[in-house]
């Protein structure tokens, strides 16, 4: 397969965060179509290179030291419309796709609305909000395997469970995703319901990768976080959202290690005030790389 990638040294990661954290990535290429991802995964299987495949950068926490690999940025972004199905690539954005189906009078991925991750994120973390998420309508996935062997996976060949997926257990990369969805009146007005308590609710405004803990059962992280009066705390330019108390926001020049120490200092004082154990949502990536 003879599809060659512009391979780029030390890029800066805090660049491709949504928390704007992150040191230079060793090499970094961008991929925009399935035959390219393919070839990525066929040259770092030969380097024997480790490799971390990159979305929008909304869930994930880069070391400050960068990545000593090939950090792979997904923008495989087509998107077809066949109703009831629709069939995206994993670089498309997951909350425009929620928007542009609830426009169209179709209902499932009106929670997606607002989410600030890509579509092969969401189906990597199960990613879900106001009571959807992303396991529910979807029903096939293209996978490219770390040998770059593209397989087309039914939803009954994969595990999902709460912000989890077998995809978390297996390296490769999802290139594509299928939803089937259902008509609906009421899709449209769901959706703006959404985007609108999410903007009043989350600290949009700031850079942050979203919730930084899973809640646990029974339980919101983000209402034990401020019971125990934790908003507003702070290490270095790292601070517990004052308007959200599951957010940690950079507030100018946070460093990973930052975030990483207050969220330590979270799980320590809800855990002694409440007997809660708090696990972390967000996605730590080594600086040694994957394996």
């Amino acid at each position: 397969m003879s599809v060659p990638l512009q391979i780029e040294a030390e890029k800066p990661l805090s660049k491709y965060s949504t928390f704007g954290i992150g040191g230079p990535a060793r090499f970094f290429a961008e991929v925009q179509k399935i035959e390219e991802m393919q070839w990525a995964m066929q040259y770092c299987h030969r380097q024997k290179l480790p490799y971390f495949i990159l979305g929008k950068g909304s869930n994930c926490l880069f070391d400050d030291r960068g990545f000593d690999g090939l950090v792979i940025l997904n923008k495989i972004s087509f998107c077809q419309f066949s109703w009831p199905i629709v069939s995206v690539g994993a670089g498309y954005s997951f909350s425009l796709l929620g928007t542009q189906t609830a426009r169209h009078g179709w209902s499932g991925l009106e929670f997606a609305s607002g989410i600030p991750g890509s579509v092969g994120g969401a189906v990597y973390m199960n990613a879900g909000a106001s009571g959807g998420e992303t396991a529910e309508h979807l029903i096939e996935v293209s996978f490219v395997t770390p040998e770059g062997v593209l397989q087309q996976l039914p939803r009954d060949a994969i595990e999902f469970s709460y912000r989890q997926s077998s995809f978390q257990k297996q390296l490769g990369a999802i290139v594509a995703a299928k939803f089937l969805l259902e008509p609906s009146q009421e899709a449209r007005k769901k959706q703006l319901g959404i985007i609108d308590y999410r903007t009043r609710t989350q600290p949009y405004d700031q850079k942050s990768a979203g919730c930084v803990f899973r809640n646990p059962e029974s339980h919101s992280a983000g209402a034990l976080i401020q019971a125990c009066g934790l908003k507003g705390r702070r290490i270095g330019d790292a601070e517990v959202s004052t308007l959200h108390g599951n957010f940690i926001v950079n507030r100018g020049h946070a460093r990973a290690k930052d975030v990483l120490e207050l969220a330590t200092l979270i799980q320590a004082t809800v855990k002694e005030q409440t007997g809660v154990d708090l696990e972390l949502e967000i996605r730590r990536v080594p600086a040694s790389g994957i394996a």
